[in-house]
């Protein structure tokens, strides 16, 4: 195996695990996307039956960026307004940060992809120099086919790589912009409600 085929299949490892690293995040960014008018709707329900800690214990039970959100404004509930507008603005960039995790993995692929399918190309041109160079007339025909195909199955590879990767980050990034304007849109509520509202607690 020469060193263009070795570099093509390395191509070839990384865009399996990035197709894999994609998968496994989009399930879980599907995951965390609910209906966050309804989830609010139950956690004012409850708030105005003097049943706060019933609403706490809902979000606890709710593994969604929109529940963590509200569950920080919750936990300050008795706070003033700034106290509560600061605690949902840090629970928004923890979450942001947690469902941005990885994602610079499959970016970076991106970038590396279409490097290693060039280098790939270098070796296999190398390789067909050194067949021009040292092998019978009989032989190179044959030997410069195989370093050609080589050559360009690299090139392909790193690109298509590099396609995936682009396509698979942008993919990520929209789903993760729906639910970062679902936590504003939820933190900015809560946070008014509980401003203006006094539950029994308090």
């Amino acid at each position: 195996m020469g060193h263009g085929s070795l570099v093509f299949w390395v191509i070839v490892c990384m865009g399996l695990a990035t197709l894999v690293l994609f998968l496994g995040r989009l399930l879980r960014l599907r995951r965390a996307k609910i209906d966050y008018a309804d989830f609010l709707k139950g956690v004012y329900n409850l708030l105005e039956k003097s049943r706060a800690e019933e609403a706490v214990v809902l979000c606890e039970e709710t593994d969604c960026p929109v529940a963590a959100v509200i569950l920080s404004a919750l936990r300050h509930r008795s706070d003033p307004a700034d106290v509560i507008n600061q605690s949902v603005l840090n629970t928004e960039r923890s979450e942001l940060s947690r469902m941005e995790r990885r994602l610079a993995t499959i970016l970076l692929c991106c970038q590396v992809a279409p490097l290693l399918g060039l280098i790939g190309t270098l070796l296999a041109m190398v390789s067909i120099i050194n067949i021009l160079h040292n092998q019978t007339p009989l032989i190179q025909n044959a030997d410069l086919t195989g370093g050609l195909a080589q050559a360009f199955s690299c090139t392909i590879a790193g690109l298509v790589v590099a396609v995936q990767c682009h396509a698979m980050y942008s993919i990520l990034i929209a789903q993760i912009e729906r639910i970062v304007l679902d936590m504003e849109t939820c933190g900015s509520e809560i946070a008014a409600y509980l401003a203006h509202h006094q539950p029994a607690e308090r």
